[in-house]
Order: structure tokens, then sequence, then C-alpha cells
């Protein structure tokens, strides 16, 4: 009987999320919040949790990058990355997914790639490619980025349970690094190939036709870039790379007193106190009003993630948390039957519970007691990146509100989305890679 339940529970949000994404924007959310109310009154199951930093961070960094494209920084950032990749437009497809990967590793967390988005998408758009392709999978490669960062929470659990064993957490990057940016290749190669290009995309065509959207700007009839633009971009990469720095360099980290106590400021928490400075700065420094900041389309597309996220994120974690043990003890006992499942069950519970660290606490400790080498499990680690099977991530939901193309979607049926590729060609790819490392050891 329980089981049943949970199947309908399951139904239930997986139904809601496609009503939601039918209705579009950040109806997802609202029928979200109808979701926890079904919970709270039909199952009698306590509300879950909220992601209350993953929102502030997003509304943390909209209204710094609001700020920053009515400044003119957008422009301004456009234009250097137009110059980079000005003969091979197609390569910000792997440039993108590279550096959110490469600056989520350093920071530890993949919300840094909420400072990159808006980039990613102008160049993307300005240069006629599909922003689809560099938008999906520079938010997977943002989460695949936290089995390879050496200050990461997930990493942090790692080490603890594979240091009795003798296995250090250089071992562990030594395997999850090559393995995480072969992996990250080959998803460019693929979703190099993936839909239709921009100007031949239907969505587009209409949005366009509807006055919706303007066409790209072809390059070199850009926007003139002026000083505003280059000081307020400047002040918003120089936040990014203080957070990232931060979270390579423990002692960076501001050290605070709180009820008798010092206590270092949450990573998370220093994101937001940077982002909205660099915020106040650009609002300061660069000649524009504080009160157009909610006028800017970033801003806009931005809070409607907000909302999207704080719905649909709530409403799944309500379920997970009514129904964890049942779900998580149910994979532990396949794993333990056939140890290559070590893997699967990684990626199903981090889809379950939306979290790497809540998946390597619950499955690597199986592996270990089956006797596998710690190389091994370090090897399929990076499957955590299973928390992108399901739209619910915020920067999936971000992504989709930021991509005004159109081409960055989730599709009726929910799991078909633009990013389910890239994680399953993360998770796939990056452990076998890992364990033909783990052979070499």
């Amino acid at each position: 009987m329980e089981s049943v339940t949970i199947v309908i529970q399951g139904l239930m949000v997986i139904g809601l999320i496609a009503v939601g994404v039918h209705y579009k924007g950040m109806a997802i959310g609202l029928f979200g919040a109808v979701g926890v109310l079904a919970f709270v009154l039909l199952f009698g199951i306590a509300p879950g949790s909220v992601p209350v930093n993953a929102m502030l961070i997003i509304m943390s960094v909209v209204t710094a990058a609001g700020a920053m494209q009515l400044a003119g920084g957008i422009d301004y950032l456009v234009a250097i990355a137009q110059k980079l990749i000005r003969r091979f437009p197609r390569q910000i497809t792997y440039v993108a997914p590279l550096t959110t990967y490469g600056f989520c590793a350093g920071a530890g967390t993949g919300n840094v790639y909420y400072s990159l988005m808006p980039v990613i998408y102008e160049v993307a758009y300005a240069n006629g490619v599909r922003p689809e392709r560099p938008l999906a999978l520079s938010a997977a490669a943002g989460q695949l980025a936290i089995t390879s960062s050496p200050v990461s929470a997930a990493t942090a659990a790692m080490v603890g349970l594979l240091a009795p064993l003798g296995f250090r957490i250089t071992d562990i990057l030594a395997i999850t690094v090559p393995a995480s940016i072969v992996a990250i290749l080959a998803g460019a190669f693929v979703m190099n190939r993936r839909g239709r290009e921009l100007a031949d995309d239907p969505e587009f065509q209409r949005r366009v036709a509807a006055g919706e959207l303007a066409p790209p700007v072809a390059e070199g009839t850009g926007k003139p870039v002026t000083p505003e633009g280059r000081r307020s971009a400047l002040i918003f990469l120089a936040g990014v790379v203080f957070i990232v720095c931060a979270g390579i360099f423990e002692e960076l980290r501001p050290h605070v007193l709180s009820k008798g106590t010092v206590i270092e400021v949450d990573l998370s928490q220093l994101i937001q106190i940077t982002i909205f400075t660099s915020a106040t700065l650009i609002t300061a420094l660069c000649r524009i009003k504080a009160g157009d900041i909610v006028k800017s389309p970033l801003f806009d597309s931005g809070m409607v993630a907000v909302v999207a996220l704080f719905g649909v994120a709530w409403m799944a974690n309500t379920f997970i948390a009514a129904n964890e043990e049942m779900i998580v003890g149910g994979l532990g006992e396949l794993a333990r039957q056939t140890p290559i499942m070590i893997a699967f069950a990684l990626f199903a519970v981090a889809a379950i519970t939306t979290s790497q660290s809540s998946a390597t606490f619950a499955i690597i400790p199986i592996g270990i007691a089956l006797g596998l080498s710690p190389a091994v499990l370090a090897a399929m680690w990076p499957a955590v990146i299973g928390v992108f099977f399901l739209p619910t991530n915020g920067s999936q939901i971000a992504s989709v509100e930021m991509d005004q193309t159109g081409s960055t979607r989730i599709g009726a049926a929910v799991i078909n989305h633009s990013f389910l590729l890239p994680a399953l060609i993360y998770s796939t790819v990056s452990v076998g890679v890992g364990l033909a490392l783990a052979t070499l050891r």
C-alpha cells in the first residue's frame, strides 16, 4: 500500500510540473505550490524545505546582472567574447561549459554559473548560435564541477568516507578532474549537433516575427561600448573572481564572531554579499538609476526563475523528505546485489534528493562495505550529476527563463528537457573514463 501511495505522489509531482510547463514562465512554480498544498491536505505530509540560498543567490546575481546590462556591461563582455570566437562562433559550445566548470570547481558551488549565464546567452545569441547548446552544457557542467572541487561540501563528504582507506583528496581529483573534462568535451561535440540551427528554429522565427525578440545583431554592428559599460563589467567580474578565490583559498573567507564563537562566513552567503555589493558599485559608479534595474530583461527573467524554483523545488523536496527512506533504501539494496549499480544508484539518489552530498552519504558507504576499491568508487562518483535528471534545479529553471529564443526548454513530458542529454553524456563518459583511470592506479 505504501509503495502505491509513493507512485501516486510521484505521478502527481510529474503531472503538476507538466501543467506548469504548459502554462510557461513562473507557472511551474505556482503549480508546485499547489502540489505542496495537496501533500499537506490529502496526504498529511509536512511541507519540505525551501531552497532559500539558491533563490537568494539568483536574486542577487540578476540584480547585479540587470544593473550591468543597463550600464552597457553585457555589450562590453559580448564584444570581448565575440573577438575570441569571431572565426569559430560554434566554439562557445566548448568554451562556455569548460569556463563554467573551472569557475564552479574553484568556488565549490554550481551557483557561480548564475554569474556567467547572461554572458553565455548574449554571446551565443549575438553569434547566431542556438543558446540551448552552451546554456544546457554549462548549467550541467557547473554541477559536474562539484565532484572536481577541493572545497565543495560533496567533496568533503567523499574525503571523509575514503580517507580511512588511505585515499586522499588529491587521489580523488586525479580521477574526477580529467574524467570530467573529457565528458564536457564529449557533451559539447554531441550538443553541437542537437536541434536546428537558431535561424531555422520555428519558435525563434515566430518570436522574431511577432516582435517579441530582436534578431541577432551582426558582428561589427553591435552597440558601442561605453566607459560605463566597461567599468560595470569589470566590477561584476571582480566580484565573480573574488568568489572563486574565496572558494579555493580558505584564508580569504571572512571569520566573524557569532554567539561567542568565531565562525567562517558560509560561502553561499558570501556570494550574496559580494554580488549585491557589485550591484551597488555598478549603480553608484556607472550612472544608472537603481529603480530602473527592475525594468531590465535580465532582472525580469531572473525573478521569474526565482518564483518557479520556489514552488517546484518546494514540492519536490516535500515528496522526497516524506519517502526518502524507502526510495534510497531500495536503491541501496540493488547496489549490494550488483556492484556496478553503485553508479546507477548514485545517479538515481542524486536525482531523487537533488543533492550530491546526500547521494554520496547514502551510496558510497555501500560501495565501501562491498569491498570496492576507493579508486573505483571515485570513478563512479561523478554520476551524482543525476541532480539534473528532473528539471527542478535552480540553474535549469534560470537558464530556461534566460533564453528568450525559446530553444532551451522543459518539454511537455517533463523529463524531455534541454539538460537531460548533457547530464546523461556527462555521467556516462565521466564514469567510463574514471573507471579506465582507476585501473591504472
